[in-house]
């Protein structure tokens, strides 16, 4: 969960370095390496683009919801 901007600027990051490894892997994997491998990484840009959009849907001056750890 992105709690500040600096937690988003990080996450937005993330994201722009998984999409250019997509990118490169996309040329440089062989069909059956890039099946195998481009899920996870879009699994992994999904849940962060997620947190993005919840975090930048939220008045700043909303509290935000942390889960608890039992």
């Amino acid at each position: 969960m992105i709690h500040d901007d600096k937690a988003l600027k990080t996450s937005q990051q993330r994201i722009t370095y998984f999409q250019n490894l997509l990118l490169q892997l996309r040329v440089k994997a062989t069909p059956e390496e890039f099946s195998l491998v481009s899920s996870g990484y879009r699994a992994e840009i999904e849940k962060m683009q997620a947190e993005v959009l919840e975090y930048l849907t939220r008045h700043a001056g909303e509290p935000v919801e942390t889960k608890e750890i039992l």
